[in-house]
């Protein structure tokens, strides 16, 4: 009746959990406390456009990432670690400063000054005086992107900052700042204009009191990219920054772009000056600091995307030993003259910091990270160790365990990652990292079905790659190269970030987007074009990317294109289409017709880069719209309840500049939201009246894509790679109601019977350790014990846990029978928590492991429970509540001809394995201890007799030495316990072996200490 009695307890609280209160404004944040977010990779860099070192501290490095962060190593890049995170606003580093006379003392500048289509705004400036174990910002939050920060060579306390601006409008927060107060107060020293900022500035290796400064008119537009103007240049100080003045002599005096600059104690006269400009661009140097210049090179690969790149570099003890930064890393010996291309680990170069005081010790940033090198560029460090990627959307396979699917931004391929290790790799998680077709922009979107074959994109060209021969079809529509053409003729335009989107109702139909609505039915061969043009089309955006100076047509400022694509998964045909300038269109009869639904008030030019039909409802859905790029950092998030005819607006409780990006409501529970923005995740529980951060662990990032697959939450991001967080379930079930309620204990999933190897949290990716997530809810803290059982179908407990930290076990152990019952004692874990709010605890799936003498008995070595029911019980101040949840046999065990009832029998020889194990260490320790007393009567014949009972129990010190019973019982246990299988006909034989060993022994034990039931006979 007892456990009757807690099934019937649990079913009414579970009622009132279950119910759907649609006035629910803000649910307690300690609901999410026991969630957590966890990266599952990939570890291959993102961009870096920042580096630093200093040469008192050697081996000690600093790279700044455009969305991940700043990060510091220790050992020259073996290591890599984020000292941003929990101290930054913002994931976009610009620049890095390290004082010159006190490396502990650092300022940081944050937003990139590599201006491509998804450069992430900056917050402002930090400072660390410990060498970044901690940080503080010190102003300047609005200057959007920081070009350079430079330090006083022989006081902390003074800086200088070259600010861009704001890259999208004009804006006043830009120029050249100045503090001497260490960066409480700081003074605009240098300012033209609210569209002119600066890109660089340098000291004068041995005078602080010169400085030059590069003035840079830079502008981003969703539909070009503006790098230069007339009022580029370079100015000069001699009096520490207070006045400046333009030097022009023998610099172009047209169209200048951005500029950056080199100088080398070696020659501490000459300053190098990379300047885009038109005409006259090029490599300038300077002999007498600043005055006059002449152009030493106007090779045009040192000048390939300026807006982008630009970049140059002077060996400190040699001046003539020149690097600059592009596509391509290049290195002159004369000054600038000549040049030759170096090998990095990853082309389209951003920075380089020389050690002065060993000059074959660089860092370099490019697109895939920052690497090292001891001897002069040979050799590299590593960029598989910087979990920094960029990604653009998240798709998921149904495989199992499923996999993760995105374009990463500069790798060659997409990519895919398992959400859990599938197989053990020699190489680590690097060895799951796999290819995906097309390349870094995607999507790739695997066919329901058949993961094997992915949907691919890459800069508009669709393509069908097969995992299993590594080959890609190519079926481009229009088959057209789209480089260099002005938008309007082109027949087809196509976005870099081109959406595929397979149909929820027949895997064969996939859709694919130019200005048009595509879709194929045969993968790709044919395709038909069924809408319109569905974009916004404003003639005055069609136009040449890349101006006044440098011409830029990739497809990435093509504007007026589709963006997202989402067929509605409760209705066939009922498709909703965005467009990268603001449109959204609805067509509920397969494209036949299609109606404009754009919401009312929303600002015209905006991203449609989300839309999410209800998972729930037919005639609702939900839409995410960017504006950023034109200067509005307001959330726009919609809803519509009517197929577009009519939008509410969304927002309440996300920061006014945190702009949304995507949007996704829970499969399993209506109304439960999940929003990611440029700065982090919310969640809301009553369909988006209200909104509460979920950012819980997850760092500062742009969040790109949202899905909710299998019960977890998914997500990528654009500069910290893929995130999951696991098992959703206490949102699907909790509601304030609920949890005004006593202590609740939440239905645990249901959760398959894995085993993999897992890592430890923090390790980047995380895979936990495989088990049941118990979830319970404490309004307040209890004031006794809280207990945790798992519980067999028969309500035997096979594990128990408290929070009382109970004395360490003694030689008592219960009597076999007892044992084969489950008779536990429960052990302290300090996992089961008895603060206010939500704790997640997990079971490891494992029963009781074997006792030892040091009253440790844990599941080390412990058999796997095997699949079928079973009950949690939760105790709380004497109250308790049960749960009944299932595990589930590994779904890959069926190929292998594995079944249920072979897992049964593994579990029972193995619990009698760790029977015989515990008596066996138990008549070990008894014996021991009867030793003891022998030795203190001076029995030698009783000591002689003791101690050859031992001989036979322990294998003797030494190499390679016979093992003895327990560590051939040990040996069995471990054979019997690597996979799941049923057990052989030589495992059994044995167990006989060694039980009969383990009996002899006991028989002969007994014959000088009489009759112990801990370690009487088995039969």
């Amino acid at each position: 009746m007892r456990g009757f009695t807690h099934k019937f307890v649990v079913v009414l609280t579970l009622l009132g959990l279950v119910d759907m209160v649609s006035a629910q404004n803000f649910v307690d944040p300690k609901l999410l406390n026991g969630l957590e977010y966890r990266s599952v990779g990939p570890t291959r860099g993102g961009r870096v456009t920042s580096v630093a070192g200093h040469p008192k501290t050697p081996g000690v490095f600093f790279m700044g990432s455009t969305g991940g962060g700043l990060w510091k190593t220790i050992d020259y890049g073996n290591n890599w670690n984020n000292v941003s995170d929990g101290f930054f606003n913002t994931p976009s580093i610009g620049a890095i400063g390290i004082a010159p006379s006190k490396p502990d003392v650092m300022y940081v500048g944050t937003g990139s000054d590599g201006l491509r289509s998804n450069v992430i705004a900056g917050k402002g400036v930090y400072k660390s005086t410990n060498a970044g174990r901690s940080w503080e910002k010190v102003g300047l939050e609005k200057t959007g992107h920081i070009g350079a920060v430079e330090v006083h060579p022989s006081n902390p306390d003074v800086a200088f900052v070259a600010a861009i601006g704001n890259a999208f409008v004009p804006n006043p927060d830009r120029g050249i700042y100045r503090t001497r107060d260490g960066g409480r107060n700081w003074e605009k020293v240098l300012f033209l204009s609210d569209t002119v900022g600066f890109a660089d500035l340098e000291f004068h290796p041995t005078d602080p009191q010169i400085i030059y400064a590069g003035a840079w008119r830079a502008e981003r537009r969703p539909w070009s990219i503006i790098s230069g103007g007339k009022q580029g240049g370079i100015y000069k100080s001699t009096d520490g920054g207070t006045t400046w003045r333009k030097v022009e002599k023998g610099l172009p005096n047209e169209l200048i772009g951005k500029i950056d600059f080199a100088v080398s104690p070696a020659d501490p006269q000459r300053v190098y000056a990379l300047v885009e400009a038109l005409p006259g661009g090029g490599l300038y140097r300077s002999n007498d600091a600043g005055e006059t210049w002449t152009l030493v090179s106007s090779s045009r690969f040192l000048l390939d995307r300026p807006f982008y790149y630009c970049n140059v570099t002077a060996n400190p003890l040699n001046a003539d030993n020149v690097f600059v930064m592009a596509t391509s890393f290049w290195r002159s010996g004369n000054g600038g003259r000549n040049w030759t291309a170096l090998n990095t680990p990853h082309g389209d170069d951003h920075d380089l910091w020389i050690n002065p005081a060993d000059t074959l010790v660089w860092i370099e940033a490019n697109d895939g990270g920052a690497n090292i090198t001891r001897d002069g560029g040979k050799n590299w460090s590593t960029q598989l160790n910087q979990p920094t990627a960029e990604l653009y959307q998240v798709e998921v396979d149904d495989q199992f365990p499923y996999w993760l699917y995105a374009g990463q931004q500069d790798n060659g391929t997409a990519i895919t990652v398992p959400s859990l290790p599938p197989f053990d790799s020699p190489v680590g998680p690097m060895g799951h990292y796999l290819p995906a077709g097309g390349c870094e922009t995607g999507p790739a979107v695997p066919k329901p079905g058949n993961h094997n074959i992915v949907y691919a994109n890459c800069k508009g060209c669709f393509s069908v790659y097969d995992k299993r021969s590594g080959q890609e079809r190519n079926y481009f529509i229009g088959a057209s190269n789209i480089y260099g053409h002005k938008p309007n003729d082109l027949k087809y335009r196509f976005q870099r970030v081109t959406p595929i989107h397979v149909s929820p109702h027949n895997p064969k139909v996939v859709y694919h987007a130019s200005q048009y609505l595509h879709r194929t039915l045969d993968e790709g061969v044919t395709w038909e074009v069924i809408s319109p043009d569905l974009t916004g089309n404003e003639p005055d955006k069609q136009v040449i990317s890349g101006s006044p100076i440098t011409r830029d047509v990739t497809g990435e400022e093509f504007y007026s294109t589709i963006y997202e694509i989402r067929e509605s998964s409760k209705q066939a045909g009922l498709i909703w289409v965005g467009a990268n300038d603001g449109p959204i269109h609805v067509t509920r009869n397969n494209g036949k017709n299609w109606q404009n639904v754009t919401p009312a008030g929303l600002p015209k030019g905006g991203r449609v880069d989300c839309l999410e039909p209800s998972p729930h409802r037919a005639n609702k859905a939900y839409a995410a719209v960017l504006l950023y790029q034109l200067g509005d950092w307001r959330p726009f998030l919609y809803k519509t309840e009517n197929y577009g005819q009519s939008w509410t607006l969304i927002t309440k409780g996300i920061p006014e500049d945190f702009p949304v990006r995507a949007v996704r409501e829970d499969p399993t529970r209506e109304g439960l939201l999940y929003a990611g923005t440029e700065y982090g995740m919310f969640v809301s529980f009553d369909d988006g009246q209200n909104w509460q951060s979920f950012q819980r662990n997850l760092p500062v990032t742009p969040i790109t894509d949202i899905k909710v697959y299998r019960g977890d939450l998914v997500i990528s991001t654009m500069g910290r790679g893929f995130w999951i967080m696991d098992n959703l379930s206490p949102l699907h079930q909790a509601t304030e109601q609920g949890l005004n309620q006593a202590p609740v204990l939440f239905k645990p999933r249901d959760q398959y019977r894995l085993r993999y190897f897992p890592n430890q949290k923090g390790t980047e990716p995380h895979y936990p350790s495989p088990g049941i997530h118990i979830d319970y809810w404490l309004k307040e803290a209890p004031k006794g014990i809280v207990t945790l059982e798992i519980l067999n179908t028969q309500m035997q407990a096979i594990r128990a846990f408290t929070t009382q930290n109970n004395p360490r076990d003694t030689l008592r152990i219960p009597s076999r029978a007892g044992m084969a019952m489950g008779f536990i004692i429960a052990g302290f874990s300090d996992a089961l928590r008895k603060t206010p709010g939500l704790h997640r605890f997990v079971w490891d799936l494992r029963h009781l492991g074997a006792w030892d003498r040091s009253g440790n008995r844990s599941s080390r070595g412990a058999p796997l429970a095997a699949p079928g029911q079973y009950y949690v019980r939760l105790t709380v101040d004497g109250v308790a509540s049960l749960q009944s949840f299932k595990v589930l046999p590994d779904p890959r065990l069926q190929n292998a001809g594995v079944t249920v009832k072979d897992l049964q029998q593994q579990e029972v020889l193995s619990m009698q394995i760790i029977e015989l194990e515990s008596r066996s260490r138990i008549l070990g320790a008894t014996i021991a201890q009867e030793r003891v007393g022998a030795q203190q009567k001076n029995d030698a014949a009783l000591v002689e007799f003791y101690d050859g009972l031992n001989t036979e129990l322990n294998t003797a010190e030494g190499r390679y030495m016979q093992p003895r019973l327990l560590d051939q019982i040990v040996y069995l246990r471990s054979m019997l316990g690597q996979g799941d299988q049923r057990p052989g006909k030589d495992a059994y034989v044995r167990y006989d072996e060694l039980k009969n060993w383990y009996n002899r022994l006991v028989k002969q034990a007994e014959e000088k200490i009489g009759n112990r039931k801990e370690f009487d006979l088995i039969d």
